[in-house]
């Protein structure tokens, strides 16, 4: 990767972390993500589960949604999705489907991750697209963040 790439990649992901502060102060999982594609921002949002009571209400989910809507089209190639967290099956999923070109993420999900951690989802051949990935990018603000909420949750008892 060239300094140039890092630095767009580490920019875009400091939009994705201020929406994640956002879902924290909202009582969300603390995961932002934005889609951009030609230099231009597709959708930005967080984790809106809770409030919307609903389980798909994961950041990338939302801004999958946003982008179709932006770009007039369900296929978003050429688009690269930021997200501070590694994306769960179910959004690796739909990334697969939204037909992205690539995924930037920040800290790993040992538990549930679709990307790297516990399946290989966007990489996976048998599939009839495959997703680039870019792991890592600002990965101690991003899990630093998540390591917060969870202590702050377990300190009031609430179930996460």
């Amino acid at each position: 990767m060239t300094d140039e790439e890092k630095q767009g990649h580490e920019h875009y992901m400091k939009i994705a972390l201020a929406e994640a502060e956002l879902a924290f102060a909202e009582g969300e999982v603390p995961v932002g993500a934005l889609l951009v594609k030609a230099g231009r921002v597709l959708g930005v949002g967080h984790n809106l589960r809770e409030a919307t009571r609903d389980p798909s209400g994961h950041a990338e989910m939302l801004v999958l949604r946003k982008g179709d809507k932006e770009s007039d089209s369900w296929r978003l190639t050429g688009a690269t999705l930021y997200v501070t967290k590694e994306p769960c099956i179910m959004c690796a999923g739909a990334m697969v489907n939204a037909r992205i070109s690539r995924l930037v993420y920040g800290c790993r999900d040992e538990k549930a991750g679709g990307v790297d951690s516990l399946y290989s989802i966007l990489q996976d051949t048998r599939l009839n697209h495959q997703v680039e990935v870019v792991s890592g990018v600002l990965e101690e603000e991003c899990a630093a963040l998540l390591r917060r909420f969870f202590r702050e949750r377990r300190q009031k008892g609430t179930p996460s």
